[in-house]
C-alpha cells in the first residue's frame, strides 16, 4: 500500500475527453490555429531562448507581466503597474496559487454553482473548506443571498466567474460591486475568473474597472482561450494591491514559469491584435449558433463566452453519444440535463447542426 492521503484514495484527475474525432467541441478552445506570421514570431522568440536554457529563467517575468499590463490598458482601459500584475502556468496555476495564499486550513472559499469544476479541487490540495450556493433558474448569483452567506460562512476566498464556465453567464458589474463590498467588510479576497473575458459581448464591463474601488479584487485571466495558446499555458491575475503579488510570490515555485513560456507569452502579446482579430469572428459564430438552437427548440443559455450550454434532454448522454458518433466532442457537463458546446469553425460548427439534428431525428 502507498501512503496516499486518505481524501485523495479513489479519486480521478481532471480532464475532459481527448478523442481524435472530426470536431472536437468539448473544452472550448480557440478552434483557429495561430498565424503563420506569430508562429514565425513565436519560433524566433523560441529560438532566441534556446540559447540561454543552461541558465534559470527570469524569476519574476517582469518583462512578461509589463506586457500584459500594457494588453489590459488597451483592452480595458485599466492603467496597471507590473507590481500588481501576476502571471503563471494557465489561470489555473494562478487560482492555485490564490488557494494557498488565502486559503488552507481552517479558512473557507465560497463560490456559486454551477460553475468549473475545479474550484473545489483548489480547495481540497489546500485544505480549504468549500462551499458553494446554488446560482438563480436563470444562472444568475443571488447578490442577496451571497451578501448574506459572505456574512455568516466568513469566507477568505469568494469566486466569481464572468463569464461563468460551464453557463456562459457574466457578472452584472453592479453585483460584482456588491459583492466586493461585502467581501472587503468581512475579510474575504474577492476572485472574479474572466477566463473567456475577451469574448463577452459588446456593452458588458469587466470587472478590471473595479480594481481602483476595492483592494481586496482580483481579476484573473488567461492567455489559452482568445490568444489561442491553450498549448503556451499562460494566465495571469490583475490585483487591486500589490500586496497580493507580493504574497503570490511566497507561495510560488522557484522558476515557475520557464524562459519558453515567457517567450511564446511575449510574442503572442506583441501580436495581439492579430490573435484577438479572430474573435470577433467567434463570437458571430456563437451568436448564430445560439439562434438556432432556439429555432430548433432548446433552452440556451445566453453566453458572454465561447461556448453555449444548451438542453434540456432526459438523456444527455444518449445525445453525446449520437454526436460522438457522428465525428462531434461535446461536453457532458453543468446541470444534468444540460450539454456544452464550444463555438469551432464554420466548418465545425456546421459539421454540429447536422450531427445534432440526425440525433434529435433518432430519439
Amino acid at each position: 500500500m502507498l501512503p496516499v492521503r486518505a481524501d485523495l484514495v479513489g479519486i480521478s484527475s481532471y480532464g475532459a475527453p481527448q478523442l481524435d474525432v472530426a470536431a472536437r467541441l468539448n473544452v472550448n478552445e480557440n478552434p483557429f490555429p495561430l498565424p503563420a506570421s506569430v508562429v514565425e514570431a513565436i519560433t524566433q522568440a523560441v529560438s532566441s531562448a534556446a540559447h540561454g536554457l543552461n541558465r534559470y529563467p527570469e524569476r519574476d517575468a517582469v518583462e512578461l507581466r509589463a506586457a500584459l499590463a500594457d494588453f489590459i490598458a488597451r483592452d480595458c482601459g485599466v492603467d496597471l503597474p507590473v507590481e500588481q500584475v501576476w502571471a503563471a502556468n494557465g489561470s489555473n496555476e494562478v487560482m492555485h496559487q490564490i488557494f494557498l495564499a488565502f486559503g488552507g486550513p481552517g479558512r473557507r472559499a465560497l463560490t456559486f454553482e454551477p460553475t468549473y469544476s475545479m474550484y473545489p479541487e483548489y480547495a481540497r490540495d489546500t485544505f480549504t473548506d468549500f462551499r458553494m450556493l446554488p446560482r438563480l433558474p436563470d444562472f444568475t448569483v443571488d447578490v442577496k443571498r451571497a451578501v448574506d452567506a459572505i456574512a455568516d460562512l466568513r469566507p477568505s476566498i469568494v469566486i466569481l466567474t464572468s463569464p461563468n464556465n460551464p453557463t456562459g453567464t457574466s457578472q452584472d458589474l453592479s453585483d460584482t460591486r456588491t459583492i466586493a463590498q461585502a467581501g472587503l467588510t468581512y475579510g474575504a479576497m474577492v476572485v472574479v475568473d474572466e477566463a473567456y473575458a475577451e469574448f463577452r459581448r459588446d456593452g458588458v464591463p469587466s470587472a478590471c474597472e473595479l480594481l481602483g474601488e476595492f483592494r481586496n479584487l482580483i481579476v484573473t485571466r488567461t492567455m489559452s482561450k482568445a490568444f489561442g495558446l491553450a498549448g503556451a499555458r499562460l494566465g495571469y491575475a490583475l490585483a487591486a494591491d500589490s500586496r497580493v503579488v507580493d504574497t503570490l510570490h511566497v507561495v510560488r515555485l522557484p522558476y515557475h514559469l520557464s524562459a519558453i513560456t515567457q517567450a511564446v507569452a511575449l510574442a503572442a502579446l506583441a501580436n495581439s491584435e492579430l490573435l484577438t482579430a479572430q474573435v470577433q469572428l467567434i463570437r458571430s459564430e456563437r451568436d448564430a449558433l445560439a439562434e438556432w438552437l432556439n429555432e430548433q427548440g432548446y433552452d440556451v443559455a445566453p453566453s458572454d463566452a465561447n461556448f453555449i450550454l444548451f438542453g434540456k434532454f432526459e438523456d444527455r448522454h444518449a445525445v453525446w453519444q449520437h454526436l460522438l458518433s457522428r465525428g462531434v466532442l461535446v461536453r457532458e457537463t453543468g446541470p444534468p440535463q444540460w450539454l456544452r458546446v464550444s463555438v469551432g469553425t464554420p466548418e465545425e460548427n456546421a459539421m454540429f447542426r447536422d450531427a445534432l439534428l440526425r440525433a434529435k431525428e433518432d430519439q
